[in-house]
């Protein structure tokens, strides 16, 4: 059951797949700031996509790969 939930979500050779985990690996460092403290780092980051909250970017990461997965 795992492995079947695995694949159908983790497809890291698709163009759909890889543009949400951007959106979503962006809004998890912005939103870990307090913890590894690259402020300057995560002000770039924040900026490249245009100071849009965290939490907006992870959850439009989440509903990518969840369409993606819901293709199939």
């Amino acid at each position: 059951m795992v492995r079947r939930i695995r694949r159908k979500y983790w497809k890291p050779s698709s163009l759909t797949w890889l543009s949400s985990v951007v959106p979503l690996g962006m809004g998890v460092f912005i939103a870990t700031e307090p913890v590894h403290g690259l402020a300057s780092w995560t002000q770039a980051v924040s900026s490249m996509a245009g100071d849009v909250s965290p939490y907006l970017l992870i959850n439009m990461g989440l509903v990518g790969i969840g369409l993606r997965g819901a293709q199939e």
